[in-house]
């Protein structure tokens, strides 16, 4: 176990620690006490002890992909968890165990070459599981699979008292129910979830893709909200928008994954959307034969690294058009990198809520994102962001924890209940405080 302090530690050698992984240029000038590089279990209850004796709290990173760099708390231990990757997979099971570092890319590869089997990981190749599946997280096809938390089935902790722990739906229920959509309130260090799997359906692999502009907004947005219900349960949808440099104005790209065993049963259910696209598009392809690895590039491109960036979203309600409720948002991207999103939850926002923290408020997901790297260029489209969620909040009904900063009162991300059952669930679990959670400056009421 590595140790660096902040006080007996070149300046340099320091600094690398304190943002080891740390994906956003948009972050807070924290100076953690220590940082402690954990490549095991024992080394993460050795830190909890080590935070006892300095009476200080704990942060922990698993890849330091999050926008809003949870890790970083001034004078606490980081437990940095980015050097520990284990895989381990029963293939007669289907379940896989698996530290939260290992990111999306990782576990995906090492489960097709063992197994050619499959989990819906985040969209970014490099999201480590931690924060990913401690926030719920927003996968492959969510709409249909679920969120990947729907797919953890028990989870190994480390308590504020050192204990070593296990959890799921028997054991340590409550830790197991906090375990999946609690995010940073989480009251405890995960060190390996056990991970339901799916065969692969990579092998047929199929993407179709049209792209309108500006004019054509609502015809592309009523057409792609139209075929939510009956399309294929293993296509995933989306509507984004971007700002076209070459057309200078916004675009609109609608685009469906279909990932099935079999690519002609892919394409047949793609072909069977086009039929009713509405036409206009300037670029389009339909059925294409596509993979795993062009669509986390393509991910890597919009989400590039060494950027500052801003995140908000919003669950938008059933009961308004949906169309009008987002066409100024849409409309008023600014030019460059940013982008805004529009993704459909049905028909898993419609099913019975499974028992776990998440919330998924409605069928409309809305999502925001300022990217720039240029600092003052930066503040420019971080305002956009926060006067896009303002003028939609009153069509809004809450929002998913992994691209916002949790700085309104905690029903909104949670129902009442499960606000109240979390703070029961920490109160219990870490009375004392141990665990950092948000920014101070982020979540008052925290």
């Amino acid at each position: 176990m590595q140790i660096l302090w902040r006080d007996h530690t070149g300046e340099s050698a320091y600094d690398r620690a304190r943002w080891n992984n740390v994906f956003n240029l948009e972050r807070p000038n924290c100076s953690p006490r220590a940082v402690i590089k954990a490549t095991c279990t024992e080394d993460v209850v050795s830190a909890i002890k080590i935070a006892g004796q300095e009476k200080c709290q704990i942060a922990v990173r698993s890849g330091g992909h999050s926008m809003f760099v949870w890790s970083l708390h001034e004078d606490s231990i980081l437990v940095d968890l980015g050097n520990w990757k284990e895989i381990a997979v029963d293939a007669d099971v289907k379940i896989a165990q698996v530290t939260p570092s290992v990111t999306g890319l990782e576990l995906n590869e090492y489960l097709h070459a063992n197994g050619q089997l499959f989990f819906p990981t985040g969209h970014c190749p490099d999201v480590a599981l931690g924060g990913f599946l401690l926030q719920g997280g927003q996968g492959w096809n969510c709409r249909n699979w679920g969120y990947a938390c729907d797919w953890v089935v028990g989870v190994e902790v480390v308590t504020a008292e050192g204990d070593v722990v296990f959890c799921d739906q028997h054991k340590n229920a409550d830790l197991y129910w906090a375990a999946r959509g609690a995010g940073p309130l989480f009251p405890a260090v995960v060190v390996k979830f056990h991970l339901r799997l799916l065969p692969d359906p990579t092998a047929g692999l199929r993407s179709s893709c049209y792209i309108y502009p500006a004019n054509m907004y609502r015809q592309a947005f009523e057409w792609v909200q139209s075929v939510v219900a009956d399309a294929d349960q293993d296509t995933e949808i989306v509507m984004v928008a971007f700002y076209c440099e070459s057309r200078g104005e916004v675009c609109f790209k609608v685009h469906f994954v279909t990932m099935k065993a079999d690519g002609l049963a892919a394409e047949h259910a793609l072909k069977q959307l086009h039929q009713g696209r509405p036409p206009g598009t300037f670029t389009e392809w339909v059925a294409r034969e596509d993979s795993l690895d062009s669509l986390f590039s393509d991910q890597r491109m919009v989400n590039p690294p060494s950027h500052y960036y801003y995140t908000d979203n919003s669950y938008i309600s059933n009961s308004v058009d949906v169309t009008e409720a987002l066409e100024e948002s849409f409309m008023t991207l600014p030019p460059g990198k940013p982008f805004a999103f529009w993704y459909p939850m049905y028909p898993r926002s419609r099913r019975p809520a499974p028992d776990m923290a998440l919330n998924v408020a409605s069928d409309h997901y809305f999502s925001v994102y300022a990217i720039s790297n240029d600092r003052d260029d930066a503040t420019r489209c971080r305002t956009w962001v926060e006067q896009t969620m303002e003028r939609i909040r009153e069509s809004a009904v809450g929002s998913y924890l992994g691209e916002c900063d949790l700085k309104l009162p905690h029903d909104w991300y949670w129902t009442k209940d499960s606000a109240r059952r979390l703070a029961a669930i920490r109160q219990k679990w870490d009375p004392g405080c141990l665990f950092c959670t948000v920014h101070a400056e982020q979540g008052e009421g925290v």
